[in-house]
């Protein structure tokens, strides 16, 4: 009874390893368009270069890092947090310029009054193309 029990067990394993798939062996599979897209290199976009142009030449990286967390959340955290939409970056681009606290505890954001609406909008994009897939 046991053989039975285990030979039935692993025949249900390797047919759901197998279950979803339609291509046979040795046939190449191709991508969509959809997915291609999905999986884009976004670094490379002129809208994350200015971004991360207009970060490394602020005073940002006192307080946050890409994937860290410092004073400030890690700047990953903070796209994971939001959606990536116009109300968002314009928010977002606010806070930069007003500065702020509450959203990531106590310690206040300092304010960046002397930095563009526009400026402030490309390190808000720059921040929200972080997000994970």
């Amino acid at each position: 009874m046991k053989k039975i029990i285990t030979i039935f067990a692993l025949a249900t394993g390797i047919y759901a390893c197998n279950s979803g798939t339609d291509t046979k062996p040795g046939a190449t599979t191709t991508t969509t368009a959809a997915t291609e897209t999905a999986k884009a290199d976004v670094t490379s976009t002129p809208e994350f270069m200015k971004g991360l142009d207009l970060v490394k030449g602020s005073d940002c990286a006192t307080c946050h890092k890409i994937d860290e967390k410092i004073i400030g959340p890690a700047f990953r955290d903070i796209a994971n947090k939001y959606t990536n939409n116009e109300a968002t970056i314009d928010t977002l681009a606010h806070k930069i310029i007003k500065g702020g606290s509450g959203n990531w505890g106590a310690i206040a954001m300092t304010p960046h009054s002397g930095l563009s609406l526009d400026d402030a909008k490309a390190m808000a994009k720059y921040v929200l193309l972080l997000k994970n897939n």
